[in-house]
C-alpha cells in the first residue's frame, strides 16, 4: 500500500523553515539575559546558564521610555493617517472615473519602485525649510502619502460590488456617508494588512529618523539602542536587550490585526 508522504514534506519543510525564521528572536531574547562575556563566547552559550537582568538595568539608564514612546506614537499616527489616506485615494482610484485617473494610478506605481535613499535630500531641504526637523509631524507627515498602501487600497476597492455603490446612491446616501457606511467596512481586511504593514514600517524606519532627528529626547527606540554602540567596544547583552524591548510592540501588532491579516491577504486570491 503506498503512503503519500507529501503532507509529511511539506510539513516537515514548514516546521524547519519557521525554526530558522524563529532562531534569531530566539537569540535575541537569550542574549538580553546573558553578560557580555558569555554574549560574545566561541562556541556559544545556546541557553543562559547565569541569566542576568544587567542588560535591562544597564540600558535603562537611557531615556528608553522616551524612546519607546515616540516610536510607537509616531508608527501608530503613520498607521492611522495611512489607513484614512490610501482608503479614500484607493476607493477614488478604484471607483470614480475623471480625467487623468489612469495617469495619476500610473505615478503611484511608479513612485512605488523610487528608493527611499532618492528622495531623502529634497525632503530634508523641504523639512529644514518648514522648521520641521527633529519634529513628531516632520516624521509622520511625509509617511502619510506611502505609495504602497494607495496601490493596495485601490486593488481590493475594485472588488467592491459598482452595483452596492450605486442602490446606496439611488437611496440618497451622501459621499461621506456611502464612503463610512458601505465601502470602508468592506476594506477593514485590506485595512489591518496595510495596518501592519505600516506600522512595521514606520517603527523600523531607521533610515528616515536618523536623518530627521537631531536631539535624543526625538530619538526612536531603533535609533536610541543604535547609539548605545560605543567606538572601541560593543555591549551586545545590552543592544539585545533593547532589540527585545524593541520587537514586543510589533509583535502586539500583528497578533491584533492577524485576523484581518489573513484576510486581507487571501481575499485577492479566492475571489480572483
Amino acid at each position: 500500500m503506498k503512503t503519500n508522504r507529501s503532507p509529511v514534506i511539506s510539513n516537515g519543510l514548514v516546521i524547519l523553515f519557521a525554526l530558522l525564521f524563529i532562531f534569531p528572536f530566539y537569540w535575541i531574547v537569550t542574549g538580553a539575559f546573558k553578560i557580555q562575556t558569555v554574549a560574545v563566547a566561541i562556541p556559544p552559550e545556546w541557553f543562559p546558564l547565569e541569566p542576568t537582568l544587567q542588560n535591562f538595568a544597564d540600558l535603562f539608564k537611557n531615556p528608553v521610555w522616551r524612546w519607546t514612546f515616540n516610536s510607537f506614537f509616531i508608527a501608530s499616527c503613520e498607521m492611522i493617517g495611512v489607513c484614512l489616506a490610501a482608503s479614500l485615494a484607493g476607493y477614488v482610484l478604484a471607483k470614480k472615473s475623471f480625467p487623468g485617473r489612469v495617469i495619476i494610478f500610473t505615478l503611484f506605481v511608479a513612485a512605488m519602485a523610487l528608493p527611499k535613499q532618492v528622495i531623502l535630500v529634497p525632503l530634508f531641504t523641504m523639512l529644514a525649510d518648514f522648521g520641521w526637523v527633529d519634529t513628531y509631524h516632520g516624521l509622520i507627515l511625509p509617511a502619510i502619502g506611502w505609495p504602497f498602501g494607495v496601490f493596495l487600497m485601490k486593488q481590493f476597492a475594485q472588488t467592491i460590488p459598482s452595483e452596492l455603490i450605486e442602490a446606496a446612491k439611488i437611496d440618497g446616501c451622501s459621499e461621506l456617508r456611502l464612503f463610512y457606511n458601505i465601502v470602508l467596512p468592506l476594506l477593514k481586511p485590506a485595512m489591518g494588512a496595510l495596518a501592519i504593514f505600516t506600522f512595521i514600517n514606520g517603527w523600523n524606519d531607521y533610515f528616515s529618523q536618523l536623518i530627521l532627528t537631531r536631539s535624543t529626547p526625538m530619538m526612536t527606540l531603533p535609533l536610541g539602542v543604535a547609539t548605545l554602540q560605543g567606538e572601541y567596544t560593543t555591549p551586545y547583552g545590552v543592544l539585545m536587550a533593547g532589540a527585545a524591548i524593541a520587537s514586543v510592540p510589533m509583535i502586539a501588532i500583528f497578533v491584533l490585526f492577524q485576523k484581518s491579516f489573513t484576510q486581507g491577504i487571501t481575499m485577492g486570491a479566492v475571489k480572483g
